[in-house]
């Protein structure tokens, strides 16, 4: 694989990463639940992130995009726990947040 798709792809998955985080405020609840369960799918069904390969990222010994980008920033992160917060339960505490910030708060997702 070239150095520049495998960089390229690093960046999509950023992007992606950050999109995930952002869209509690983004995009109504309502259309998180079905985005999210499709990534909870991915991780079941391939029992892996199928970006991850895309920019060369080996998904053995636990790591994770996110334990990449942690070390990246010179962090020692527990990867087992990563991996399991990262494919089991972070979707969910964001869906838990847009709800919280859409529905009991009153706010609006600000684009759709």
């Amino acid at each position: 694989m070239s150095r520049l798709k495998s960089t390229v792809w690093f960046w999509i998955h950023l992007v992606f990463l950050l999109a995930s985080w952002a869209a509690p405020f983004l995009v109504t609840w309502k259309y998180l639940i079905p985005i999210y369960s499709l990534v909870l799918l991915q991780f079941f069904f391939f029992g892996r992130c199928l970006m991850n390969s895309e920019h060369g990222l080996d998904d053995s010994a636990d790591h994770t995009f996110y334990a990449e980008l942690l070390e990246k920033f010179g962090l020692r992160p527990n990867r087992p726990k990563v991996r399991r917060f990262v494919r089991s339960w972070i979707y969910g505490v964001f869906v838990c947040v847009a709800i919280i910030w859409q529905v009991l708060l009153g706010n609006a997702p600000l684009l759709f």
